[in-house]
């Protein structure tokens, strides 16, 4: 049932904003659902999302007034009630109609004024009702709907200081997924020791165990004998179990009912005492006891040392170090399932509109340079008392930025889920059988970065797709499964992550794309290129091996957009392949845009900072180690000659350099390009400041910083300022 509250003086505009919004994320999880639906249709949760997504669509549309959505909801609801009673059955064709009634919801939430439904909407509509049997009696709308009513009897209408809408749904939980109630059981297994000799293993018995949820097992080898009267057929072993699980008893049961009597089982509750916050679990000694590891004479006989109490019982003998060792591990098990219990209850979020917080990033990065500047006042005036307040405030201010920070950071998983349909659907336009898989969901990044990879991956899945998988036929012919697979990973990489896109179609042909290159001029036929060189040529404009133009690709334009927007995000690109297993496209990317760690340098009287992302190393370069070669500069760099760019000229910066100049050497379409400055600074964390409209198209500068006494460094793009030195050296060898 949904709750909506609105401010006293909150316009409907907001109103309707949220409900859109909850829309927008409820069509999401339709899509999600209907495609796992496809590959299991007989699966009753997923009928019932899909069921109850439609279901609460519907129901906030008529009551805000898109009863257009409502009515078009209406009819593929009913088809999903009926195949919840399994009247019908959820097969391909329901599936894909509902894919594309989805779709058309999606539109009609983008139209002002909504007059009729469209031809393709009012054939959809047929299509659901010819879904429904004709021997089904008609079910009567107040029998299949939550009354509008009911859901008006939960708006409330209360006074907020701050003027933005509060929109909460609460869901009801679906039958599937109700909260479980989860039970702790302590489980002494105590085979026969005649169990291997009736070719028994009690390995397996124990995996399945472990199976049912949280479980720790401790094995008991105190009835070991020595090794010359070991009998190798016979079984000394016993185990102490701990499990957490939402399982009955019985169904523990069943697990050792093969073994059950010839083997001595006790199966006990133990978390049904509530965890006392100061003294935490049971003690050790009561542990003990209430399985009957020791009596409570003998434990009471020991109470009186000072020794801990699992030391006192192995000292005098009691209980085995192994009996203890079992006690403790289920004293830690239980009071880590309270905590995560207690964590659980205290976790609560809130929605902030996204431009809230870039303001909160727009004012840390200002406090950032105010400390900056607080630092750099206190240690000129060297008061202890100023530099110990400022030492303070840098702690404070670290704090808040990666506070802040964090907030920015989402899951990368929701942006891979998106791509399950355009798999899907492509997939089926190329006649190709094509599985997506993802890994690594819970990687975190930048929600601005995550809002720029959209594109890129689209073109990387589109292209994998198209030019990498085979088609059935060939693949089999080839002895592969006739299903390819396009594999979507991501991992934390230091302050990076690393997106792969991987697929295991027919590779890259690399004498096709160097015949590609040579025709369109990108390369000369002497070219010595490597195959990673190769590679990237399908980075550039208007470059593509299809031999003919369809809707999906040949044109050129897709991995030029790719290229575009990953050098945009300050990342870089890496392709790898091998003919006939597949290619692997690696993303290197940072894990946010606000804050960039970089090297701080000097020329003349300029301050500018370098990507720390791009850099190598630095180093000093006397005058003979510079060469010219073909009006190119270039340097000897360990017997590696490598395109040296002199960052004053390339400026033009006025003033004479220093005798000996300091080169930044950075890395760069997988090459090596060394940067001449006056002097490297240092180090330095800074907040990426935008140019203004007027700068935004200068080459070579990608924004700028505030440093800590108020003046600016220019932050520089590498990828451009080697493109420009590319052209300008282009340029001065066709004179």
């Amino acid at each position: 049932m949904h709750t909506f509250i609105m401010q006293e003086g909150g316009g409907m505009d907001e109103v309707t904003a949220a409900y859109k919004e909850e829309a927008y994320e409820l069509l999401g999880e339709l899509e999600d659902a209907l495609l796992e639906l496809e590959d299991q249709p007989d699966s009753k949760p997923l009928i019932e999302r899909v069921f109850r997504a439609m279901h609460t669509i519907k129901g906030s549309s008529a009551m805000f007034g898109f009863q257009h959505i409502a009515d078009f909801t209406h009819e593929i609801e009913t088809v999903f009630d009926l195949i919840r009673d399994e009247h019908i059955f959820a097969n391909t064709e329901i599936i894909e109609k509902t894919l594309q009634s989805r779709d058309q919801i999606l539109e009609m939430l983008e139209i002002e004024n909504f007059k009729d439904f469209t031809a393709l909407q009012k054939d959809l509509l047929d299509q659901f009702k010819a879904f429904i049997p004709e021997d089904i009696e008609n079910i009567e709308d107040e029998e299949l709907d939550l009354e509008t009513n009911d859901v008006k009897e939960n708006i409330e209408f209360q006074d907020f200081s701050d003027k933005q809408d509060v929109f909460d749904t609460d869901i009801p939980e679906k039958a599937d997924q109700a909260p479980s109630i989860l039970v702790t059981y302590r489980i002494r297994f105590k085979p026969n020791e005649n169990l291997l000799t009736q070719s028994i293993n009690p390995i397996p018995f124990l995996n399945e165990i472990r199976s049912l949820g949280k479980c720790s097992i401790v094995a008991q080898t105190k009835n070991i004998p020595s090794f010359d009267e070991i009998d190798p057929k016979q079984c000394y072993t016993f185990w102490d179990i701990i499990l957490t699980t939402d399982k009955g008893l019985d169904e523990i049961k069943d697990i050792f009912i093969l073994v059950d009597q010839q083997s001595d089982l006790t199966i006990d509750i133990i978390d049904d005492v509530d965890l006392d916050e100061e003294n935490g679990y049971k003690k050790i000694g009561e542990i003990l006891t209430e399985r009957k590891d020791i009596s409570k004479t003998e434990l009471d006989k020991v109470l009186d040392k000072q020794k801990r109490i699992g030391q006192i019982l192995m000292d005098n003998k009691l209980v085995e170090p192994g009996i203890v060792e079992s006690a403790l591990v289920e004293q830690q098990h239980v009071k880590d399932k309270k905590q995560k219990k207690a964590e659980a209850i205290s976790v609560s979020s809130i929605r902030v509109p996204a431009d809230k917080l870039d303001r909160l990033v727009d004012l840390v990065g200002e406090l950032v340079t105010v400390q900056a500047r607080l630092t750099q006042e206190a240690t000129y005036q060297k008061k202890p008392e100023l530099i110990s307040i400022s030492e303070e405030v840098e702690r404070l201010t670290s704090e808040l930025r990666d506070n802040t920070m964090s907030i920015r950071m989402l899951p990368i998983g929701t942006t891979f889920n998106k791509f399950k349909r355009l798999v899907r659907d492509l997939s089926n336009d190329l006649g190709k059988q094509v599985e997506m898989k993802t890994d690594g969901g819970d990687t975190e990044l930048d929600k601005t970065v995550i809002e720029q990879l959209n594109d890129p991956l689209i073109h990387i899945i589109r292209n994998s797709i198209d030019h990498g998988i085979e088609s059935p036929e060939v693949r089999k012919a080839s002895g592969k499964n006739e299903q390819g697979i396009v594999h979507l990973s991501a991992i934390h990489s230091g302050s990076n992550v690393l997106i792969q896109i991987k697929d295991d179609g027919a590779g890259l042909d690399v004498n096709k794309i160097r015949k590609k290159a040579i025709e369109r001029n990108l390369m000369h036929p002497d070219d010595e290129k490597s195959e990673k060189e190769i590679f990237m040529m399908i980075f550039e404009p208007g470059f593509s091996t299809a031999d003919v133009i369809s809707g999906v690709s040949g044109r050129g334009v897709g991995m030029d957009v790719v290229k575009r927007c990953i050098e945009a995000l300050r990342g870089n690109i890496d392709v790898s392949s091998e003919p006939g297993m597949g290619t692997v496209i690696t993303l290197k990317l940072p894990l946010t845009l606000a804050i960039i760690e970089g090297l701080l340098v000097k020329i003349g009287e300029g301050l500018f900072v370098v990507p720390l992302l791009s850099i190598e190393e630095c180093v000093e370069l006397p005058p003979e180690l510079l060469t010219r070669v073909k009006k190119q500069n270039m340097m000897n760099l360990r017997d590696e000659i490598i395109p040296f760019l002199n960052l004053r000229e390339l400026f033009l910066i006025k003033g004479d350099p220093p005798p000996i100049e300091q080169i930044v050497i950075t890395e760069a379409k997988g090459e090596h390009v060394a940067f001449g400055v006056d002097h490297v600074v240092g180090q330095i964390q800074t907040v990426i400041k935008t140019l203004g409209k007027m700068y935004r198209d200068v080459q070579g500068i990608s924004g700028a910083t505030i440093l800590g006494d108020g003046t600016v460094a220019l932050i520089l793009d590498v990828v451009q300022l080697i493109q420009a030195a590319e052209k300008i050296n282009l340029e001065q060898q066709n004179e």
